[in-house]
């Protein structure tokens, strides 16, 4: 794998994060399914016997800089009801609603250089992964991702 993103200080001095940072930190942690350069699908654990898969995207170069997204699947669009959907995903926690691929997704996306891996990636992993996986049990009563 190439690494593009190196551990560095900003022009002010500060410890910026790095791609290859974020991709050891979910190695360490999290079954890994698949990965390229740029992307990572993994597991989790949620509550009982239930899963959830998540996907993490390095998102270069918008508005200058390296972002972060974070996403996993609630169902596929054909199956759920699509206005439930995005009322449960108006909650104020975090992310957005998207449908990739005929996948219905919840998101979020931070900038890849002032993120914390504690507070500004694991949190809003965790966050998302448990929301996602509610959210996919209520429209599809299944555990399919």
């Amino acid at each position: 794998m190439e690494c593009r993103w190196r551990r560095g200080r900003d022009r002010y001095g500060v410890g910026v994060t790095s791609w290859i940072e974020v991709i050891n930190f979910v190695r360490v942690r999290y079954e890994v399914l698949e990965e390229t350069d740029d992307w990572l699908r993994f597991r989790l654990g949620t509550d009982g016997e239930r899963t959830q898969q998540v996907s993490v995207h390095h998102l270069p170069d918008l508005d200058g800089k390296a972002w972060v997204e974070i996403s996993s699947p609630v169902g596929r669009a054909d199956e759920v009801d699509l206005l439930r959907f995005l009322e449960l995903a108006g909650a104020p926690e975090l992310g957005g609603a998207g449908i990739v691929d005929g996948i219905a997704l919840l998101k979020h996306v931070a900038p890849l250089e002032e993120l914390s891996i504690r507070e500004e990636f694991e949190r809003p992993l965790t966050l998302l992964v448990a929301r996602a996986d509610a959210m996919e049990h209520e429209l599809t009563s299944r555990d399919h991702f």
